[in-house]
């Protein structure tokens, strides 16, 4: 898009501020990680990070109508996000803002109130592996990634994953305790375009990886506003001579 990608880096916070075990995986945060990656590639404009505890948990006008897309990770005080603000974000969405929704957030109320449903899955944490297959090579958000790649430690997330069909699904995940996972899933909901995926365990260097941080990067591209700027809805008059 011209003049590049406005992206804000939403991430809860809470973790790194109250588990030692997250803090020094991510001493700076885990937002700051994501956003130090997305920092000055190719398409990306600006990159912040915005977090629960900021000014209206993160979620002010100026930083939502500064924002192409927003990255969203949220997993122990989902209820804390107020309603107002969940609302506000969502009306974004539908006016083309683009959202990638990473691992638990799958619970957050936007991702939920986007989706309809519970969202809600499986999980078992026990450090097991995963291994991410691309189910669908010719998306954007595959692009310059194997066939497959694997994770050697995870949190487990497994079916039935309560989420309408996807629009496209990108990455299916196995891992070593059987389950599989629907791990990289796309919507349109209005103007605006989500992607979810699956991994980013807190207590994990998932967000070291490098295709990890690159279906990221790749998400955030494809999830950019595009296209038609307005939408006509409602009683209009004829635009030819109807006789």
């Amino acid at each position: 898009m011209s003049g590049g990608i406005r992206v804000t880096v939403w991430n809860e916070g809470v973790h790194e501020k109250e588990v030692e075990e997250v803090r020094k995986l991510y001493p700076n945060g885990m937002g700051t990680q994501i956003a130090g990656y997305l920092s000055g590639k190719d398409g990306i404009a600006t990159v912040q990070v915005s977090e629960l505890d900021h000014k209206e948990q993160g979620l002010p006008d100026a930083v939502l109508e500064s924002t192409d897309v927003m990255t969203w990770w949220g997993h122990t005080a989902h209820d804390k996000v107020s309603d107002e603000n969940v609302a506000r974000v969502h009306q974004r969405v539908l006016d083309g803002m683009g959202l990638v929704v990473l691992h638990s957030g799958h619970h957050s109320k936007i991702f939920r109130k986007l989706m309809g449903t519970s969202c809600d899955l499986k999980w078992r944490d026990i450090g097991e592996r995963e291994r991410i297959w691309v189910v669908d090579p010719s998306h954007p958000i595959a692009e310059g990634l194997p066939e497959y790649f694997e994770l050697p430690r995870t949190e487990m997330y497994g079916e039935h994953f309560d989420i309408p069909q996807p629009d496209r699904q990108v990455f299916l995940s196995w891992f070593q305790g059987g389950e599989v996972f629907r791990s990289g899933c796309c919507w349109h909901r209005g103007k605006g375009k989500i992607f979810y995926f699956r991994p980013g365990h807190e207590t994990l260097p998932i967000y070291y990886d490098e295709n990890v941080l690159r279906v990221i990067y790749n998400a955030v591209k494809w999830a950019a506003p595009t296209g038609v700027k307005t939408v006509t809805r409602g009683n209009v008059q004829p635009l030819e001579d109807v006789k």
